[in-house]
């Protein structure tokens, strides 16, 4: 199962852990655990594309780290537009992914 955790600050994300393999299908052809991957990376590249100093991240086999350092509009939307396209995710592949 594929473990997402958030922290919130106030008013934004700080800080978001996935950790995990989803388990839905082998390796190389696992969907979920796929979309997981392409909405996260697409997220953390489109970040950096920005703002080189507005997170720092660590990935690892089934794990990846993002730390929010910079508060700001475009870098809030981009993190709540990636958990609400896990929280959708969530919804059809209950038994793959939880997001605490």
């Amino acid at each position: 199962m594929i473990i997402i955790e958030t922290k919130k600050n106030k008013d934004y994300i700080e800080f978001i852990k996935i950790e995990g393999h989803s388990g839905y299908a082998d390796e190389g052809s696992d969907i979920v655990c796929s979309s997981i991957s392409s909405i996260a990376v697409t997220t953390v590249n489109a970040i950096v594309r920005l703002d080189d100093k507005a997170i720092t991240y660590s990935e690892d086999d089934g794990l990846l780290i993002i730390n929010v350092l910079k508060n700001n509009k475009i870098v809030n939307i981009l993190i709540e537009n990636m958990i609400s396209l896990f929280k959708e995710l969530e919804k059809k592949y209950r038994n793959y992914i939880k997001i605490r």
